[in-house]
């Protein structure tokens, strides 16, 4: 059974910085688009930030406007896990955030087929 589970959140102040987890079991997910996403109350869902192998070992990654310079997104050695780096925290960074695994890299939520349950990160001013 594939399964992605997330964990680092927590709360913190603005300014602070997270580290989010990302372990994937199940099948091998290193050719895979590894991404995290997240939700806000009373929003949709949105695309944070990915990462895609492209060769050997060269990964292409991105990131939405509002997180480039403060967020990083990566993966161990042995592709089981995804990170993502949280600097700089903004109260608007609040949100549930979501791992998520799909065969193609994408900014939006059908480009995924798994993902995980969701941990919360709370910024307070």
């Amino acid at each position: 059974q594939i399964q992605l589970v997330e964990s680092g959140g927590g709360l913190v102040q603005a300014g602070g910085s997270l580290r989010l987890s990302c372990a994937a079991s199940g099948r091998t997910f290193t050719s895979y688009a590894m991404a995290w996403f997240r939700q806000a109350p009373g929003k949709q869902r949105q695309f944070v930030a990915a990462t895609t192998w492209i060769r050997a070992n060269t990964y292409y990654a991105d990131y939405t406007d509002s997180v480039r310079g403060r967020f990083t997104i990566s993966r161990d050695i042995a592709k089981t896990t995804v990170y993502l780096q949280m600097n700089n925290l903004k109260p608007e960074d609040t949100a549930v955030y979501y791992c998520a695994a799909g065969p193609m890299f994408g900014y939006f939520d059908p480009s995924y087929q798994y993902w995980g349950q969701g941990t919360q990160v709370t910024v307070s001013s």
